[in-house]
């Protein structure tokens, strides 16, 4: 058994017990302090890190672990680059030898004191289920992999926070807790995508219950797509840029059209991805976004989620140049086009993405209001 002191985000009791795999009690965790340090906040990250400080005391908690909970947290910290080294920690007034958590490289820090309550109501949440994921590979996966994914397994999670703020429902069902029964079968594959295979029932129109049949759904992320539109010039931007799943279908024209997208980060909301990827791939700043809508992409068997928006901006003459990020191998031409134009590619089928087929629908029963308030 081994005593582990405990200064920062593993301090959240939920995140803990995600970790570990099981529910602690009150007795399993003691207050304690590591005179002489102090958490303080990492710059440009959500978490402390320890550093020396004469007149402080960091604050944490004293947690009694087994061999294989120890594995878990290194394998856990281990995504974060942490390493477990010895400390002396007080507890009820007595020194007592322990371990505690470091960063395996310098990290920079800033003053003050990183405040637990704060980063709970922030991030807590996202946290936990994001934990839960990178546990699932335990004794599966690398560290170094799952290092690699930390950032997509962060993002996956939050789309599961998004998720709570439901879309309205007047005319469907307003779903209950007893009304689906998911028994999840562990398996699939699992990477920067994940294909989730599980057994469901639910409850019928009818009040009947069906029999648990087997499904597989394929888990991705919330996505902000924007389409950017001139109401002075009457012209919006499209971006083309090779598109995998149309190549994978055997479509002799991979390249398609498409509105400005790009997945939502981990605590980021949709309109400043918005706003993000639109300077990103086009390079235009938007002046303000008008909500479109919340769409499924694929309901029948993706979670992929599109927060839709249309960006009011000043827009070049027609032509296209090309954008995108070379750090996301992102090989993108926009176009500037004339409503009209636009309107025939959807005519023609050449737009033929059903997200931009309905932003540019949209824009369609906007347009005039837009035009007369520019």
């Amino acid at each position: 058994m081994t005593d582990l002191f405990l200064f920062g985000t593993l301090r959240c009791v939920p995140l803990l017990e995600a970790v570990l795999g099981r529910a602690l009690g009150a007795d399993d965790l003691r207050a304690a302090q590591f005179p002489g340090h102090r958490a303080a906040p990492v710059n440009g990250a959500d978490f402390p890190a320890l550093v020396p400080d004469a007149g402080a005391a960091a604050q944490g908690l004293l947690v009694t672990v087994s061999d294989e909970d120890l594995a878990r947290l290194d394998y856990y910290e281990g995504g974060y680059d942490y390493v477990l080294t010895p400390c002396t920690v007080v507890l009820d007034g007595q020194e007592v030898p322990a371990q505690v958590y470091v960063p395996g490289k310098p990290l920079q820090t800033g003053p003050g004191i990183w405040d637990l309550d704060d980063w709970i109501a922030r991030r807590g949440d996202l946290t936990v289920l994001a934990a839960q994921d990178i546990l699932r590979q335990y004794g599966r996966m690398p560290v170094a992999q799952i290092r690699a994914l930390r950032n997509p397994l962060m993002a996956r999670a939050w789309s599961r926070v998004l998720a709570r703020q439901s879309d309205p429902h007047s005319l469907r069902r307003s779903a209950l807790a007893d009304h689906v029964t998911v028994t999840d079968r562990g398996t699939g594959h699992d990477g920067f995508f994940r294909l989730k295979e599980f057994d469901v029932s639910f409850r019928r129109f009818d009040g009947r219950e069906t029999d648990p049949v087997h499904r597989e759904i394929f888990i991705g992320y919330d996505a902000a797509l924007v389409l950017p539109y001139d109401p002075r010039t009457d012209r919006l931007l499209l971006v083309e840029q090779l598109r995998m799943g149309v190549m994978g279908r055997g479509d002799p024209h991979p390249w398609v059209l498409e509105p400005v997208a790009g997945m939502v980060d981990a605590g980021e909301s949709p309109e400043v991805c918005a706003h993000r990827e639109a300077m990103e791939e086009s390079g235009i700043a938007m002046t303000r976004l008008e909500k479109i809508g919340g769409v499924y992409a694929s309901p029948g068997y993706a979670t992929d989620y599109f927060h839709c928006f249309l960006g009011l901006c000043d827009l070049p003459e027609e032509g296209n140049w090309l954008g995108g990020l070379e750090t996301e191998t992102e090989d993108i031409r926009t176009h500037v086009i004339s409503f009209n134009r636009a309107m025939d590619l959807l005519e023609t089928g050449e737009i033929n993405v059903a997200p931009l087929a309905m932003m540019v629908l949209w824009l369609a029963r906007h347009r005039d209001r837009l035009r007369a308030s520019a």
